[in-house]
């Protein structure tokens, strides 16, 4: 649990002890990908539903980042989402071992480990590594960076030439997931037309860190968020803002953040560098008051 006086540290050494603890705990997931012939193999079971999947290396996986970040920074505790809070500090860890667990279960290469550093509430530092593909996402005060096994370290950099708007950007969502739409039913359906109508491209790539990186480095336009959890986002937050994008969070009870972080809110909707959608935010907005709405009913 957190330690509230201590001296905020520094987020660049932060990002270089994440990128190590993620590069390294993601070997064994790419020994593993692909690995058995089904996803029985991977010791695959359910959590809260039929489409919560975790298997025996999301666990193994948190627990050796676990062990690598809180080494590296004794004063720290960390916030997983497969064993929840442990450890006590003034820096806490918020860790997803496996981000697109069903992806990588059934041998789909859209997974990734997420690593957020946060301090007093804030997020100053996060890590998202892709493993099979290589790609390591990261940020910190100073901007953010991708960095592959074919080449360093290079900045993503806020400008990407003239602003895009309109029914040419592409949008990648998770929305409606299986529980959001056992809520609104119809209403969730119209919403998902309206973005395969509204967009070029509508993507289902279902890791929600990777949705906010790959917008962050240019190759995605929009990302709406709806029903995340804190490892889902924290870190892709964090690296699209510092890459130059925009990131507006929402709790979807209808009077704002308040005091919470961004990082926090279930509800979010990412727009890639120079990239404005009033569609996207439309609908953002309609997300938000219909969870609102089923919420309190």
């Amino acid at each position: 649990m957190p330690n509230t006086t201590a001296s905020r540290p520094d987020p660049h050494q932060l990002r270089r002890i994440a990128l190590e603890a993620a590069q390294t705990a993601g070997t064994p997931l790419v020994q593993a990908f692909r690995s058995a012939p089904e996803p029985a193999g991977m010791g695959v079971t359910t959590k809260t539903s039929s489409h919560d999947l975790v298997t025996v290396h999301d666990g193994a996986t948190e627990d050796a980042l676990a062990a690598a970040l809180t080494s590296a920074v004794p004063d720290s505790w960390i916030t997983g989402e497969e064993s929840g809070a442990r450890g006590r500090g003034s820096l806490e860890w918020i860790v997803d071992p496996i981000d697109g667990t069903s992806n990588f279960a059934h041998g789909f290469a859209m997974f990734s480990i997420s690593i957020a550093a946060v301090f007093a509430g804030e997020v100053i530092a996060g890590v998202v590594h892709d493993p099979v593909n290589r790609l390591s996402f990261s940020a910190d005060d100073d901007g953010a960076y991708l960095s592959s096994s074919q080449r360093p370290a290079t900045r993503l950099e806020a400008s990407r030439g003239a602003s895009r708007s309109g029914a040419q950007l592409n949008l990648m969502t998770s929305y409606p997931s299986a529980e959001v739409l056992a809520q609104e039913g119809p209403l969730a359906l119209q919403a998902f037309g309206e973005m395969v109508t509204g967009f070029s491209t509508v993507r289902r790539v279902v890791s929600g860190a990777l949705e906010l990186c790959h917008a962050a480095a240019g190759w995605n336009d929009v990302v709406l968020g709806v029903d995340t959890k804190p490892w889902d986002i924290a870190a892709g937050m964090l690296i699209l803002r510092r890459a130059g994008g925009t990131y507006l969070a929402s709790r979807g009870d209808g009077d704002g953040l308040g005091k919470r972080p961004d990082h926090l809110a279930p509800d979010y909707l990412g727009l890639g560098p120079g990239v404005d959608s009033p569609e996207a935010r439309r609908l953002f907005r309609e997300a938000s008051d219909r969870r609102r709405r089923f919420s309190h009913s």
